[in-house]
C-alpha cells in the first residue's frame, strides 16, 4: 500500500468506523460464539502474496465483528465505561502516525512537554493538590500519563517500597526500629514490609504483591463498604507488634463492586503520622472530580502520595490513557532510573519519564488527551458525566418501583447494583439468561454473601429510551423466573453435589464457598484477607 492508495482506504476505513459507532445499537452486544471460533475461519498461515483491501476489510464484517463485546452500545453495562469519542480517535490517528517512543526528553521533546502541560491541565481540572502540578513553584510532584491503573499501583508500591528500604538503611533512619540496618540485604528488609487496602480494592492490589513480594492485607470495611481509620490504625499496631513494618495504603474511591469510598478524611492523617505511603485509586470515580457537586469523597487527598485514574473509562479518551500523578518524583526516579550511554542526552536537566515507569518505551498518548480537552472544554465534558450520572438515577428508580427487585448497597455515580428478592439462585439465573440473549452486557458481584448484579451506564450514546428498553427486559426475563411452579438449582454457585439439598441449603453453601474464597491465601502467602 502506497500513499495513494492509503489516502483512498484511509477514507473508507473512516466512514466504516463512523457506521459502526452511529448504528451499533443495531449489533448484538455480546457474542455468540464459543472459545476456538475463530481458529477455523482463518487459513493456517499468513499469505504469501498480498490481498486486496476489499477482502480484507470484508473479513473484518464477517470474521471479527461477530466475536466482538460492542464495549461502545448503550446496552453495555459491564464493568466500567470504556469510552472513546471522535477527537480521541483522531488524537490517536497523529499520534500512530508520529509513531515516536518518548522515553527521554531529547527522543521527542513535543511528547514530553505536551504530556507534562495537559497532565497539570487535569489536575487542575479535578481539583487535585498543587503538589502533584509540574508548574508550581511549591511541587516537587508532577503527572505522567501509564497505560493502566494497575501498573500504576505496582509502580507506587515499588516505589513505597524501595524508599521505605532506603530509610531503614540510613544511618538518619527515622524508623522504628533498633538499630539502622545500613549491611541488611534489601531482600530481608522487603520480607518484613506489609500494604494495606480495603477488602473492596481491585485485584490488581494483590497482583502487585505478587509481584513486589510485599504482603498484602486487605482491610474489613464499614456497613457502606468505607475502610475507615480506626480500622487501619488498629491492623498497624497489630502488625508492628508482629515485627511487621507497614509501607503504603492503597485507598479506592470508587471500588469496583458497588462503586464504594474509603475515607480519605480519616485514612490520611493516619498514614503521615505512621509513614506509610498513601496511594489512591479512583479509577472510575475520578472522571466524576470534573464536576465539582460529585466531590464528595476526596476530603483527605491533600495526604496523597500518589493519585491515579482512568480517563479511558469515562472521560472519552480512549484506551490506553492512564493519569498517575505523585507528590514526589525523585521517589520514583531513585526506584527506577538507570542511565546507559546511549539514552543519555545534553538536556540532563529535563524530564525524563522513562525514570518514572517500569518500561522504557512510551506512545504519545497526550495527544489524545489534548485533542479531547480542546474539542469539548471542561464545560461538555462535565456535561457527560452528570448525564452518565441522571441515566443511573433513571434506572434505579425502575428498580425501586419494583417489588421483586432490590437494591443492596448505595447508588453512586453511574453504578446500579440490584438482585432478586428471591436469593442468589434466582439472582444468577436472571443474569445468565440476560447474558444468554445478547441484548445487554451485566456481570455479577457480591455484597457479603449476597449475589448481586451490577448495571454501569458506560455508552456516551444512552438515552432514556435506552435505559427503559433494557429494564423492560429484565423485568419480562424476571417475570419468567417468578411464574408460580418455577424452580432453579443453582448447582454452579455451590459446593454440594447433592442435588437434593433445599434451596435454602444451597443458599448457606454459596455463603460459605464466598467466605472461603475471601479468607483463602494466595499460592504464595503473600496475600492476608478478612471476611468482609
Amino acid at each position: 500500500m502506497q500513499a495513494e492508495e492509503y489516502t483512498r482506504r484511509g477514507k473508507e476505513l473512516v466512514d466504516y468506523i463512523g457506521r459502526y459507532l452511529t448504528e451499533i445499537r443495531s449489533r448484538r452486544v455480546v457474542p455468540d460464539v464459543q472459545p476456538g471460533f475463530l481458529r477455523p475461519l482463518l487459513p493456517p498461515s499468513a499469505p504469501s502474496e498480498p490481498e486486496p483491501w476489499e477482502n480484507i476489510l470484508q473479513d473484518v464484517e464477517n470474521i471479527i465483528m461477530p466475536g466482538v463485546v460492542h464495549w461502545q452500545s448503550p446496552h453495555m453495562h459491564a464493568y466500567f465505561p470504556a469510552l472513546n469519542s471522535w477527537p480521541s480517535l483522531l488524537g490517536d490517528m497523529l499520534a500512530d502516525a508520529i509513531n515516536c517512543l518518548g522515553f527521554t526528553w531529547a527522543s521527542s521533546p513535543a511528547c514530553t512537554e505536551l504530556e507534562m502541560c495537559v497532565m497539570d491541565w487535569l489536575c487542575k481540572a479535578l481539583g487535585l493538590p498543587d503538589h502533584f502540578l509540574h508548574h508550581h513553584p511549591d511541587s516537587h510532584g508532577g503527572g505522567i500519563l501509564q497505560s493502566t491503573v494497575s501498573e500504576c499501583t505496582l509502580v507506587a508500591l515499588l516505589a513505597a517500597r524501595k524508599d521505605k528500604i532506603l530509610r531503614m538503611k540510613s544511618r538518619d533512619s527515622t524508623e522504628a526500629l533498633s538499630e539502622p540496618h545500613t549491611d541488611t540485604d534489601e531482600s530481608v528488609l522487603n520480607s518484613r514490609l506489609i500494604a494495606y487496602a480495603s477488602d473492596q480494592a481491585h485485584s490488581s492490589v494483590e497482583k502487585a504483591g505478587l509481584i513486589s513480594l510485599v504482603k498484602i492485607r486487605f482491610l474489613e470495611t464499614d456497613e457502606r463498604f468505607s475502610l475507615r481509620g480506626e480500622t487501619l490504625q488498629r491492623a498497624i499496631q497489630e502488625d508492628r507488634r508482629r515485627g511487621l513494618l507497614p509501607v503504603m495504603l492503597c485507598a479506592t474511591l470508587g471500588s469496583t463492586g458497588v462503586c464504594s469510598f474509603d475515607c480519605l478524611a480519616e485514612l490520611g492523617p493516619i498514614c503521615a503520622s505512621e509513614g506509610l505511603w498513601l496511594h489512591v485509586d479512583a479509577a472510575y470515580a475520578g472522571s466524576a472530580l470534573l464536576c465539582p457537586e460529585l466531590r464528595y469523597f476526596l476530603s483527605g487527598v491533600e495526604y496523597a502520595d500518589s493519585f491515579v485514574f482512568n480517563p479511558s473509562k469515562w472521560m472519552m479518551v480512549h484506551f490506553d490513557c492512564t493519569a498517575f500523578w505523585v507528590r514526589e518524583k525523585f521517589k520514583l526516579q531513585q526506584t527506577f532510573s538507570v542511565d546507559p550511554l546511549y539514552l543519555r542526552h545534553d538536556n540532563s536537566g529535563a524530564t525524563d519519564f522513562m525514570h518514572w515507569q517500569i518500561p522504557l518505551s512510551r506512545r504519545f498518548r497526550s495527544l489524545k488527551l489534548w485533542f479531547v480537552m480542546r474539542s469539548f472544554g471542561l464545560k461538555n465534558l462535565q456535561d457527560h458525566i452528570r448525564h452518565g450520572v441522571e441515566m443511573a438515577k433513571l434506572f434505579e428508580s425502575l428498580v425501586r418501583s419494583d417489588s421483586n427487585f432490590q437494591i443492596p448497597a448505595e447508588r453512586h455515580l453511574g453504578l446500579v447494583v440490584f438482585c432478586l428478592v428471591g436469593g442468589n439462585a434466582l439472582t444468577q439465573e436472571l443474569l445468565r439468561r440476560l447474558t444468554q440473549s445478547g441484548t445487554m452486557f451485566l456481570i455479577p458481584a457480591a455484597v457479603g454473601t449476597k449475589l448481586i448484579i451490577r448495571f454501569t451506564v458506560t455508552s456516551q450514546f444512552t438515552q432514556p429510551e435506552d435505559i427503559h428498553r433494557d429494564w423492560s427486559i429484565i423485568q419480562r426475563t424476571a417475570a419468567q423466573l417468578l411464574k408460580p411452579g418455577f424452580s432453579v438449582r443453582p448447582l454452579s454457585l455451590s459446593l454440594s453435589t447433592d442435588t437434593e439439598a433445599s434451596e435454602d441449603e444451597q443458599e448457606t453453601l454459596w455463603q460459605e464457598q464466598e467466605a472461603e474464597k475471601l479468607l483463602w491465601p494466595s499460592a504464595q502467602g503473600q496475600v492476608l484477607r478478612r471476611s468482609p
